[in-house]
């Protein structure tokens, strides 16, 4: 290999790296919305997240298929839900499929005075032409026994 083959070479793994560290926190952002809205009960919010064709599992195992679906379950719990206390999402892993493919797997945990549930969500998220990353498959599961 020559020295101008190497230096390419080191530049366009640094261009990949630079790409994925922008997607990356993107992808964080999509999950640090989903914990803005979830907590403000903010219908309108969290469906903006998603890809028209998307999919949804909930922790409690409704499959909802398309946009429509989800939208319209979001409309009827999300803003009637009650807790006492908080949720926090945390992004614990990140794994591109693709450049413009994600699979994201998330913390989630709700904490109450009487004590904390967890869920363990993957959210498989696209890129979007205009550079957006929206929620495409999700699979929420609860975790049982977690403190």
């Amino acid at each position: 290999m020559t020295t101008e083959t190497a230096d390419i070479n080191a530049a366009e793994a640094a261009r990949v790296k630079a790409v994925q560290d922008a997607d990356r926190k993107a992808v964080e952002q999509v999950v640090a919305t989903v914990e803005r809205t979830q907590r403000a009960k903010d219908a309108d919010g969290f469906l903006a997240l998603f890809h028209p064709d998307a999919l949804w599992t909930t922790g409690h195992g409704r499959v909802l298929i398309g946009f429509d679906a989800i939208a319209e379950f979001t409309r009827t719990v999300l803003p009637t839900a009650t807790w006492d206390g908080e949720v926090t999402y945390e992004v614990v892993h990140t794994q591109f499929l693709r450049p413009d493919v994600a699979a994201v797997k998330v913390r989630q945990v709700y904490h109450s005075p009487t004590g904390d549930t967890e869920g363990a969500p993957l959210y498989v998220m696209t890129r979007q032409d205009d550079g957006r990353w929206l929620l495409h498959a999700c699979q929420n599961t609860e975790v049982r026994g977690a403190r």
